[in-house]
């Protein structure tokens, strides 16, 4: 259990469209730049206290490449003592980044973190730029590269979800995703960003670009299937499924000595992180014994959990988990989730994360979970404790 670890802020840009949306031309170093700096002013500790940045990224190249961490601490105008590290564990980078700042914290090897991620997959394409998969591994286990679209289809499959259901949760995505911006409910958790114009200006960025108003089950239902060769081999759509996204995200970790010591006021604790391998050819189904685990090491039961952000990478693997996990879907993402806001892979634990924390401090929530499928057949799940 990691009782000494406080979350004295949680930031993340609003998440723009990949491809032709606002961040598309921004950079990735300067969206983590963006969220590191906005979590350190909001968190109150002095950026020379900084122990280590660490920040995930599905795909470390090019322009998110070099240790994108350091360059964004450089960006955000932190010291040039603060020193960073770029990880990545796929669709659960931001929140491995936190845990391993966690655990460092835990075991007083540092004070002071800054953990989230930051992706541009408007700049770097899915898979990378030069895919190149194992030959024997291709050979033997085809599964662990099939598409994660495909995985999504095979829960349907498998697992009896229908088209109508998949279609049902997107179409409430969005619903409750407009709601919240609605009602201003992420402006607490918005790191803006300066987007750059064509006369040279510079306009700041706080809204997500993804939720559709109306959209509906019968909408989404007159989608063709975007994976499977026919209906009757998948219910995946464009619709159904996560939104390819931009954005960044970070958190401030401390100890307990920390906040102590700078007079911090901390949103939450977190508690636990667990990761589970299954079968490299589903999404949803390892995330289940992730949250069990995650929960023992908290030292809770899954009943105490008050609060989800299941990420929505496919609606197919979200209804999976919560129907397993036996969750009430009015729980589970409340303010809507990655199939209307997006999913910028290496940035969505952290912003999970700090969607997460501010709701619970909104709605009184004691403990919430963050929990996301991972490719190649992987699951996580992070446990946090409001501080009241």
């Amino acid at each position: 259990m990691m009782d000494n670890v406080y979350v004295c802020s949680a930031k993340r840009t609003a998440v723009g469209k990949s491809g032709r949306g606002t961040l598309a031309g921004v950079r990735p170093d300067d969206l983590a730049a963006a969220a590191i700096k906005s979590a350190v002013d909001a968190s109150g500790v002095p950026a020379e206290c900084i122990d280590d940045v660490i920040m995930g990224c599905a795909f470390p190249e090019a322009e998110q490449g070099m240790n994108m961490a350091r360059i964004a601490v450089i960006r955000a105008g932190l010291p040039d003592t603060v020193s960073a590290l770029t990880i990545n564990r796929f669709c659960s980078s931001g929140t491995e980044a936190m845990a391993i700042a966690g655990a460092k914290i835990q075991c007083g090897l540092i004070d002071v973190a800054v953990a989230g991620g930051a992706e541009s997959m408007s700049m770097i394409p899915m898979g990378g730029g030069k895919p190149s998969p194992n030959p024997t591994v291709v050979g033997e286990h085809p599964e662990v590269y099939i598409g994660m679209g495909q995985c999504g289809d095979n829960v349907s499959r498998d697992f009896n979800i229908s088209r109508e259901d998949a279609d049902k949760w997107a179409a409430r995505s969005h619903e409750r995703s407009l709601a919240a911006i609605e009602g201003g409910k992420f402006n607490d958790e918005i790191a803006p960003v300066e987007v750059p114009l064509p006369d040279g200006g510079t306009f700041t960025y706080t809204v997500d670009d993804g939720p559709r108003a109306g959209t509906t089950t019968e909408v989404l239902g007159g989608l063709r299937v975007a994976f499977a060769a026919s209906p009757k081999l998948g219910v995946c759509t464009a619709g159904n499924s996560s939104q390819t996204s931009d954005g960044g995200s970070a958190c401030v970790l401390a100890s307990g000595e920390a906040v102590k010591k700078h007079g911090l006021k901390p949103l939450g604790k977190m508690l636990a992180w667990c990761v589970k391998g299954g079968d490299p050819k589903y999404l949803g189904p390892p995330q289940v014994p992730a949250i069990h685990r995650a929960c023992e090491l908290a030292g809770i039961k899954p009943e105490d959990i008050g609060l989800v952000e299941c990420n929505e990478a496919f609606a197919t693997q979200t209804i999976h988990v919560v129907r397993e996990m036996g969750f009430s879907e009015d729980i589970v993402n409340v303010n809507g989730g990655a199939i209307s806001l997006g999913h910028p892979l290496g940035c969505t634990g952290g912003k999970l994360a700090a969607t997460l924390l501010h709701e619970m401090k909104r709605s009184k929530i004691k403990y919430g979970l963050i929990t996301m499928c991972i490719g190649g057949g992987m699951g996580g799940a992070g446990i946090f404790e409001l501080c009241e």
